[in-house]
């Protein structure tokens, strides 16, 4: 199986579990990995230059929204909190220009501070809103990654989605355990099946929930590792 292992909400509060999860991974033989960054947040020159140290060493850094926290108030991010994302799904209240104005922001972040300029972009909680169709095809990124796969940008301003299945380990209570195992069973099945990658998706605190052992078995049946650029 071919596996995509990405590390998400990479912020100031998460960089000591980041940093863990990356040795865990390391000892694992992962090669690696592309690590999801969220700008919008009280960086220290320490720390970016932390995340430089990270991207020179071979891991790629990715945009991953703003503030990684909102207040809904429409009704259906009201049911997107409550059943999926909770607070972090900061496009689900924007609008589509808002939101472009957003994740072009997000890309200024890094070339303010002097880090490589992400390809890859993703929404928290892979929310990407209702943002239009003219409005995407001006988002600064070679690549967009949702919740069903990954939206493909060239330069001739088309788009291109590439379906991959994808698996999450955020499971602090019972409902998700049961959820999300039988979700990552299935979406590792149809990986196999289709012969494409698995999108493993890594928070810092997966380690400490209750299907850790899950995440590593699909890392350690992971025969090949690749970048999302290799989709």
């Amino acid at each position: 199986m071919k596996s995509i292992i990405s590390i998400h909400d990479v912020m100031p509060e998460t960089m000591d579990r980041v940093l863990k999860l990356i040795e865990w991974l390391e000892a694992l033989k992962v090669p690696p990995s592309t690590l999801l960054v969220v700008p919008g947040k009280d960086w220290t020159e320490a720390q970016i230059r932390q995340l430089d140290s990270l991207s020179k060493k071979g891991y790629t850094l990715a945009a991953h929204g703003w503030h990684h926290k909102t207040r809904p108030r429409r009704i259906y991010h009201r049911l997107h909190s409550f059943i999926l994302s909770r607070d972090v799904a900061e496009h689900l209240d924007l609008s589509s220009t808002e939101i472009l104005k957003l994740i072009q922001r997000s890309k200024a972040w890094f070339l303010e501070h002097n880090l490589p300029s992400p390809d890859l972009y993703v929404p928290p909680a892979w929310a990407l809103g209702p943002i239009r169709k003219k409005e995407l095809k001006e988002a600064p990124y070679q690549q967009i990654e949702t919740t069903l796969g990954v939206i493909q940008l060239n330069s001739d301003a088309q788009t291109r989605f590439v379906a991959l299945p994808l698996t999450g380990y955020e499971a602090d209570t019972n409902f998700r355990a049961f959820f999300l195992s039988y979700w990552n069973r299935f979406q590792e099945f149809k990986a196999r099946k289709s012969k494409l990658p698995l999108r493993i998706s890594i928070h810092p605190d997966d380690l400490e929930l209750k299907i850790a052992e899950q995440l590593k078995t699909q890392i350690e049946a992971s025969e090949q590792f690749l970048k999302y650029s290799d989709c």
